[in-house]
């Protein structure tokens, strides 16, 4: 009894050693937040293996950047230049100083928008709003629709009021370019006011384990009708790079209807959906951490290409056009058009 009353303490002296080895690292040190973020990372992003992204060569890469006595700044720029290598919009590190972000998805591209052009020559002085929705009617009987962020709420209401109001127009245009995403309750409340059945739009996966191609099997995602106003007559989708996450899940739902045509740039995709975690000294990263997938179960991370492709012209901005309404203009009225 007497050597296994002595026994008893050693092991639990023993077990909290591994504890702490354990612990040692995850502390609040350069090194401990570096092997932290790689960790996180390296556990639960979804796209290593779509973007053919090596983690190990990257950890590899950056871990002799980080010193003992690196100050609070040198590290967060050695983190946020590591998980700069993903390049993707929904990855961001956040400390009270700064936030790390990619945004080279759409500032590598066109900007195709011109706020002014749409303000002066389109919307003019007296176009109605509806929560996020600005909304008009064109000289040639055609609606215009501006939905400049999911971020900002469209009620059920909101969506009845402005479909009733544009019922005349011979068609529709939903300008969603510089839409930099928001809430998909938004994106699919929107979408379901243009179909009349319920329709297959996608896939979506979740991490089931800490391995790069852990994943579930990819989940069915349908868009339902809607059982209030609906629209049933042609629309065109004016897309650029900047229309990205929940943008690009409303661009996604509606290239699967027969009466909608996307028209402009491709979409900034964004089609991870993020998570959020934590590091040892408090900082926050925000992560993809389930695919999207679209109906034929491809990646639409990286975008989704237009029908038309179209890019604004100096001389049309010269003369106050924007190129690519003008092309949606001239496809809604009946007339072919080709790219410029």
């Amino acid at each position: 009894m007497n050597r296994l009353t002595r026994l008893i303490p050693l092991l639990m002296l023993s077990l909290l050693c591994s504890a702490c080895i354990d612990e040692d690292e995850q502390v609040d040190t350069p090194q401990g937040n570096f092997e932290a973020l790689w960790k996180i990372m390296d556990e639960k992003y979804c796209f290593f293996d779509y973007k053919q992204v090596d983690w190990d060569a990257i950890h590899a890469k950056y871990r002799p950047l980080i010193t003992a006595d690196m100050s609070d700044e040198g590290l967060f720029e050695v983190l946020g230049n590591m998980l700069a290598e993903l390049k993707d919009g929904h990855v961001n590190l956040f400390s009270t100083h700064n936030t790390a972000r990619y945004w080279d998805w759409y500032l590598d591209y066109p900007r195709n928008y011109n706020e002014e052009i749409i303000e002066r020559h389109y919307l003019g002085r007296d176009y109605r709003i509806a929560g996020g929705l600005k909304y008009t009617i064109l000289s040639d009987n055609i609606g215009y629709l501006l939905y400049e962020s999911f971020a900002t709420g469209v009620g059920e209401g909101n969506l009845d009021e402005a479909l009733v109001y544009l019922a005349a127009c011979n068609g529709l245009i939903i300008d969603v370019r510089n839409n930099g995403g928001g809430n998909l309750t938004y994106s699919s409340r929107m979408a379901a006011r243009f179909t009349n059945e319920k329709v297959l739009t996608g896939y979506i996966q979740h991490k089931t384990g800490p391995g790069h191609s852990d994943f579930s099997t990819p989940e069915p995602i349908y868009l339902e009708p809607s059982d209030r106003v609906r629209w049933q007559k042609p629309v065109a989708v004016l897309v650029n790079r900047h229309s990205y996450s929940a943008t690009n899940d409303f661009i996604n739902s509606m290239s699967i209807l027969p009466q909608v045509t996307l028209i402009g740039d491709k979409s900034g995709g964004g089609s991870g959906l993020p998570f959020s975690s934590e590091l040892p000294n408090g900082w926050g990263v925000r992560f993809s951490a389930s695919p999207h997938l679209n109906a034929q179960k491809e990646q639409i991370e990286f975008g989704i290409d237009p029908d038309i492709r179209v890019d604004m012209s100096d001389d049309d901005a010269g003369r106050n056009l924007d190129t690519i309404i003008e092309t949606a203009r001239r496809w809604l009225g009946g007339g072919s058009t080709t790219a410029f």
